[in-house]
């Protein structure tokens, strides 16, 4: 087994999940304009991901842990590709929703194959994982370059579909040249992490790391989603800096991970950092919310991007997976099923929130950075004082 050469080909895949994330999203005009309906409608045949990813999560992630990660992997490729050459063709709503829906399908599977992997492959502190946030962020950040290149020559907007496509057909036949590792073996690391823990102390850093699943997720979407209105109503700041708080968002995610894979390369443990981290998101997302400085929020917004969104969603399901050695598809597919409500949910409350004004919206990502603290605190103070109760009896 090559490591290298899968692991390349494994992060390939998220580079395209990049593109698959916003593509509908950032095509929504031209897609608007072939399908002969109301922006609206767009809209809604993007929300068929979600319930893709909702309803496959845990199907996929059980059956990855039978059938091996390689099949898993392969049918998120698959899926993909029909999903790009798919769009960029279909001119029937309920097919272009059903593809939606196929898309969501491919991130599950992508997921459940891929995670545990890396996780299998000895990855020290599952490090590899987080590095998989990187490749979706400069995916994310290479598309919109690609379209606007494309609307700015007059050229047809399928052409971003299709090269998604066939570095799919690429990476398709590089991958399937590659041997995956035994799935579910185990390494010292996990081995020990799940003969710490056992009784109650297990069940509350399973439930706590099932919640986190949630508001790491939730953070993320509520802040992306209303960022930019809030501090033009709140604060008055002009169009460009209420964008360049979202930029900067997306700048310290970047660096967040590029920090954090390197601070767990060198050992540091992973509940320890996902506390700081979680903590340090939480003062940072305060004073976005309540600082009118615009150089403050500029800072905290940065700040929010590298704690938030540097890669904790992944560390939060590595310490789940060393819980669960002998499942760690079950477990992958367990954690992101409530990432996927945090997706479906958070608009709808968020919606009913700005009824009130945008200000109760942005503001309630407190609320869910308070509840990711308690969720790390919890998951901190359990394994902490069960290694500390092991040593004592060794």
């Amino acid at each position: 087994m090559n490591k290298r050469q899968l692991s390349l080909s494994l992060y390939l895949n998220y580079f395209i999940h990049g593109f698959g994330l916003i593509i509908l999203t950032q095509n929504m005009q031209a897609l608007s304009n072939h399908w002969q309906t109301p922006i609206a409608t767009v809209s809604y045949v993007v929300s068929g991901v979600g319930i893709g990813r909702l309803v496959a999560y845990f199907i996929l992630g059980n059956l990855s842990d039978h059938f091996g990660r390689k099949i898993f992997v392969n049918v998120g490729m698959l899926s993909y590709f029909i999903f790009f050459v798919g769009m960029a063709f279909v001119k029937n709503i309920q097919v272009a929703y059903m593809l939606s829906i196929l898309a969501g399908i491919a991130n599950s599977a992508l997921d459940s194959g891929t995670y545990t992997t890396f996780i299998e492959m000895g990855s020290p502190q599952g490090s590899a994982n987080v590095l998989i946030k990187a490749f979706v962020s400069c995916g994310e950040f290479i598309l919109p370059l690609v379209v606007a290149n494309l609307e700015s020559n007059k050229l047809w907007y399928g052409w971003s579909f299709m090269i998604a496509a066939v570095i799919l057909v690429f990476n398709f036949v590089f991958l399937n040249r590659q041997k995956f590792p035994p799935r579910n073996q185990d390494d010292v690391e996990t081995e020990s992490a799940s003969q710490e823990l056992t009784g109650t102390k297990k069940i509350i850093v399973s439930v706590s790391l099932m919640g986190y699943g949630y508001t790491a997720m939730a953070l993320m979407i509520l802040y992306t989603q209303w960022i930019t209105l809030f501090v033009r109503k709140t604060f008055n700041f002009s169009m460009s800096l209420s964008h360049w708080l979202l930029s900067l968002y997306s700048i310290g995610s970047i660096t967040g991970v590029i920090i954090i894979f390197l601070l767990l390369r060198k050992g540091i443990p992973e509940n320890k950092l996902l506390l700081m981290l979680n903590i340090m998101s939480l003062l940072a997302l305060a004073i976005v919310c309540y600082s009118p400085i615009a150089i403050i929020s500029m800072l905290a917004a940065f700040a929010f991007g590298f704690s938030a969104a540097g890669g904790v969603l992944q560390m939060g399901l590595n310490l789940f997976i060393k819980l669960y050695p002998h499942v760690k598809g079950r477990i992958t597919g367990v954690y992101f099923t409530f990432g996927s409500l945090a997706s479906f949910s958070i608009p709808i409350i968020t919606g009913w929130l700005s009824k009130q004004s945008t200000a109760s919206a942005m503001r309630f990502d407190l609320i869910i950075g308070i509840a990711g603290v308690i969720f790390t605190g919890l998951t901190h103070w359990a394994l902490t004082t069960s290694k500390t109760n092991l040593q004592k009896e060794q």
